[in-house]
Parts: C-alpha cells; structure tokens; sequence
C-alpha cells in the first residue's frame, strides 16, 4: 500500500482531498502546517481553530494526523523577501513564494523522510503523464484552477505529487463533503494573503513597513495630494487613494520608492495604465527547461495575475536571459513583482516575476485599441 502525506489546512478542498485518496487505496496521512504565529484582529489565532478542523476530519475518516511548525523558515524564506519586495515599491505575491520555499520543497522534504511514496495538496491542479513526463495542467474547474500559483514546482518532484481535487468542480466538492459528512462541508473559503487572511492589509503592513507620507502627483508633475508610503499602494488602485473631485476616478500609473511619490491620472481606461510587454526573470519552467530557444519565439497565453483570464502573447528570450512577452492586446496595470505564468492549452509551462513593463500607451502616443473591454472597477 502506496503512503500519501496529505498537506491539510483545515477547509473543505484539503478534507474531501483526504477522502478521495483513502477511498482510492491509499495509506494517508494528514500534516498540518502552521507558517504564522499571530492572533488576528479579534484576538483569535487562526492556526488554532484550523488544526482543530484537521483533527475533527481526520478521526470522522480514521486516518493519523500530525503537525509541524515551518514558522523560522517562512519568516527567513518568505515574509523577508515579502518585505523586502514591498519596501523597494514592487508588489509581490506571497502565496507563490509559500509554494516553492515552503510547501513544494521543506514539507515536500519533511514528507519523504516520513517514508511518504506522494506529497498530495488540496490545490485545484492536475497532474498527467504525457511522452513519458509528467505535466501540470488546469483543474477542471477554470473558476478554482491554481496552477498559477504552483508553477515554481519542480520537475525533479513532479512525479511524486498528487492533487487529487483538480477533475472537480467546487460544487461538486462540496457535494462529496456533505455526501460524506466531513466536518468542514459548509467551511468559508479562505481569502487574502496566505499568513493574514482577510485583515486589513495596510494596517498589517504598517506594523513592518513604517507610513512615509509622500507626494501624489501626476505625470505631468502637479501634486495633487499625500499618501501614506508608497509600498502600500499598487498599480491600478482606485480606492483609498483620497483623491476626489469633479471628473472620473483618478488611479495609480506609477510608483517611485526611490523618492517615494505616487504618480496618478484620471480615467479607468487612461492609456498610462496599459502596456503590450513585460520581462520576467526568476524563471521557472515545470519541464525543467524553457519552452523557447534563444532565438526563437513561442506563441502561448499568460496570466498576469490570478484572476486575469489567459490573454494571448509571444514569448522570447532577450540578450540578458530574460522573458520578453508581447501581448497581441494591450493590458491593463503589469505589476513588477507579481508573476506572469505560461500556457500551452491546458498546460501550465512555467513563468517568472515580472521585472519591467514595456513603455505605456501614454509613453508611445498611441490610441488604445477598440477591442479592449473596460474594466469593472
């Protein structure tokens, strides 16, 4: 009988995940990792409440569960060059940094010393062998799909990493969970940043990077208010600016950390929000290699955030070993820090963290094209 160490956070995709292996077989057991040590804003730690739901799933289908604590190592791995991203004015996204340091590499590690066979996750994602290699690909459920957060896994362990969720839908997930009345059935999704989940994200990160009033200006130069410190804003941020005044919303186009002003403009669809490439660098490709040969090109899709919809690009590598992607229609706020990830279809091929955006359509001149949608905030 194979042996799978389930990672289990506590929620409904994480639970149904451990009934689906132990009813295909499987030796299961669930480890529950604690990151963070910190009560939230009404004074409840989180980490408590969840490993509870843990035990209470895992005596409901008879199978061991342990915990380990990766708090030292999140702290140097993650939240350090969360911070430290933030501070320089970038906009980083913690959740893919927890997936390589944390989840695919010291609890991977921790797993095989167990005498683990697989490490299994509760992440919307699908593994299939394809020409004798394993590959990512989307879950089933595009709405749940978080490959985009799993890109930075490496090839090396690919083969001994289940996600045994990925062919369901959210629904049909928690159909299974109620079916067979798993404690965490009707469990709230959880949401925002891994380690605060929904608190007030300004006010957390306050407490490590300190408010440093500054100017809002315009590209143009005229200052038009303060701000609190620019790493607490990003690109494409309308609200919370305190910017009012007749005329349409202003948004955030630019940030200088060096000498900490916020650069805005007026108008949801201003040609200062949008670009048509980026690079990329801290590459990581799930094959192991690159896609793309240095001087060719490859025709593909990316994310450039979560829940932006795959747009259509091509994909070369410039004479610095970075990713140059030329999207075929212009996109909205491109974010240095964040990552922009590569499809081929259903498959997730890898990606990078987005280091510069090419120049904007305010800094070419040039019109925006008529077939970009306006956005819904």
């Amino acid at each position: 009988m194979k042996t799978v160490v389930l990672g289990m956070s506590g929620g409904v995709d994480s639970s149904v995940a451990a009934l689906l292996l132990k009813q295909q077989g499987y030796r299961v057991i669930g480890l529950f990792m604690k990151n963070w040590e910190e009560k939230d804003e009404s004074g409840i730690c989180t980490a408590t409440q969840d490993y509870e739901d843990v035990a209470r799933v895992c005596e409901k289908l008879e199978i061991p569960y342990y915990s380990i604590e990766f708090v030292k190592e999140y702290w140097d791995h993650v939240f350090s060059e969360f911070l430290r991203a933030y501070q320089a004015g970038y906009t980083p996204n913690p959740d893919i940094l927890c997936n390589r340091e944390i989840k695919f590499n010291l609890f991977f590690k921790k797993a095989m010393e167990m005498g683990a066979d697989y490490l299994a996750t509760g992440h919307y994602c699908r593994i299939e062998s394809r020409d004798g290699a394993p590959r990512l690909l989307k879950a089933i459920d595009q709405n749940k799909d978080q490959t985009y957060f799993v890109y930075t896994i490496q090839n090396s362990i690919l083969h001994k990493v289940l996600f045994p969720v990925g062919h369901l839908t959210k629904p049909e997930l928690r159909t299974l969970a109620e079916t067979h009345g798993i404690p965490t059935a009707q469990k709230k999704d959880s949401t925002g940043i891994c380690f605060i989940g929904e608190r007030n994200f300004r006010k957390f990160l306050s407490q490590y990077v300190p408010a440093k009033k500054g100017e809002i200006r315009t590209l143009s130069g005229e200052q038009v208010g303060s701000h609190q410190g620019v790493s607490y804003y990003t690109l494409g941020q309308r609200k919370g600016l305190g910017l009012g005044g007749e005329g349409e919303a202003w948004f955030v186009v630019a940030k200088d950390a060096l000498h900490n002003i916020l650069y805005v403009e007026r108008g949801v669809m201003n040609p200062a929000l949008y670009a048509d490439e980026l690079w990329a660098g801290e590459l990581s490709w799930v094959q192991g290699e690159a896609p793309v040969t240095a001087g060719s090109t490859l025709e593909c899709t990316a994310k450039a955030r979560y829940r932006q919809p795959e747009q259509p690009c091509s994909i070369s590598f410039d004479d610095h070993g970075k990713i140059r992607a030329r999207f075929h229609i212009p996109q909205r706020a491109l974010t240095p820090g964040q990552s922009v990830v590569f499809y081929q279809g259903e498959e997730c091929l890898g990606g990078g963290v987005i280091e510069k955006v090419g120049p904007s359509y305010r800094e070419q001149g040039a019109n925006l094209p008529d077939q970009i949608d306006v956005p819904s905030n």
